[in-house]
């Protein structure tokens, strides 16, 4: 099944709120945000400008596994540098793909300089679930002839 849509459309439904933090910030205050914003990475900003992202997972194998203090580290310290970005007008596919090749959970929705977004996993799956109801939906209405064009 073709997964039709792009990243434009599922920001456009799930909102374009970006959560951030500053690289001095400690790690204590990013997974203090993250868990009162129930999410999973914050993208960190210096000057304005992106230069990393801070997630769960970096939190567990470089500050927890290594026996650091959350309240000393600094973000600065932690963050992975190497960003996987997508543009709006990339498909959800595409965005999939890019997520399982590179092993990662979120993808900052960037147009030149400028985040627009951010989605994760979740977001992309709840996506493809809900377009393959409509799906179903419309071709149960055509088989039943209860569907209008």
């Amino acid at each position: 099944m073709e997964i039709v849509g792009t990243v434009d459309a599922l920001l456009k439904e799930k909102g374009s709120t970006v959560y951030s933090i500053a690289p001095e910030a400690t790690v204590f205050d990013a997974i203090t945000m993250m868990s009162e914003k129930n999410i999973g990475a914050l993208l960190v900003f210096e000057n304005q400008r992106l230069i990393g992202i801070i997630s769960e997972r970096d939190y567990t194998r470089k500050v927890a596994l290594k026996g650091k203090a959350s309240k000393q580290t600094p973000v600065r310290e932690i963050l992975s540098e190497r960003l996987v970005t997508t543009p709006p007008d990339a498909t959800i596919e595409e965005c999939l793909v890019a997520m399982t090749e590179h092993r990662i959970r979120h993808l900052p929705v960037v147009r030149g300089e400028t985040v627009l977004g951010v989605v994760s996993i979740g977001d992309l799956v709840n996506f493809v679930i809900s377009s393959q109801h409509a799906t179903i939906q419309q071709l149960q209405g055509y088989i039943s002839g209860s569907y209008s064009v």
